[in-house]
């Protein structure tokens, strides 16, 4: 069966529930950012809800969560879309089974924003929040039945047309997130597309960590220092230069 054949129903025929947790990476910015610009936490305040009136309202079922859960339900897509979300489509939550995966996947694109500035050969490290949210929903996993002989047209690099007719499909179908195969970390780790706010069982994180992240042409490499142990995951580009 081609991936282009996949319709609500069939979708919704190998469906099934999904409770766990999930952890996502995204660049810690939020109150360092507006935090500069003032100088006491009132202003501050003020300032926040000020540039809150001018950001698109937020989709039904997100008003209860998180910043950091309903960031991605508010905003366009980049152009041509994502992989689950075409240009056209609500938001979708990215995130992945495992902090190293959560990892691979942001840093693949910090190092792709490098290479569209000739000039650069790094970026200076800066941190970042790796944070885990727990879902619970209905869900499909692409790397299980029926949907596996579709395993190419998943996990293709640069290639999202495919994945984004699924996730029509998905939508329709009522699926809260999608379950699949990470690209871009080398040890295949899993991911999960939320496709609805209300697939979190838990309106804000159960646990946020703060690593650093150092990008240079040639590697990524996130570090955690103030953990009871130093951790450190290393992503040479070679394993992406196939991955435009």
């Amino acid at each position: 069966m081609s991936s282009r054949t996949w319709t609500p129903r069939a979708v919704a025929s190998s469906a099934g529930h999904f409770a766990g947790d999930v952890w996502r990476a995204v660049e810690a910015q939020h109150v360092v950012s507006t935090r500069a610009l003032v100088d006491t936490l009132d202003e501050q305040h003020v300032l926040e809800r000020v540039l809150d009136q001018g950001k698109p309202p937020l989709p039904d079922g997100a008003a209860r969560l998180h910043y950091l859960l309903f960031t991605p339900f508010r905003y366009a897509p980049p152009p041509g879309g994502s992989r689950f979300r075409g240009p056209n489509d609500p938001g979708v939550f990215y995130a992945a089974d495992a902090p190293r995966t959560a990892c691979a996947e942001l840093g693949y694109w910090r190092w792709r924003h490098l290479l569209d500035v000739p000039a650069l050969h790094s970026m200076p490290s800066r941190p970042q929040t790796v944070f885990r949210a727990k879902i619970a929903t209905t869900t499909v996993d692409l790397r299980e039945g029926p949907f596996r002989r579709d395993l190419a047209t998943w996990t293709r690099p640069d290639d999202y047309s495919g994945c984004q007719r699924f996730g029509v499909a998905a939508r329709d179908a009522g699926i809260g997130a999608v379950r699949y195969e990470s690209v871009r970390d080398p040890l295949h780790g899993g991911c999960c597309a939320v496709l609805s706010p209300r697939a979190f069982a838990r309106p804000a994180p159960i646990e946020q960590q703060t690593w650093m992240l150092s990008v240079s042409r040639d590697r990524v490499v996130w570090q955690r220092t103030h953990a009871r142990k130093p951790e450190e995951h290393e992503f040479p580009a070679d394993l992406w230069v196939r991955s435009p």
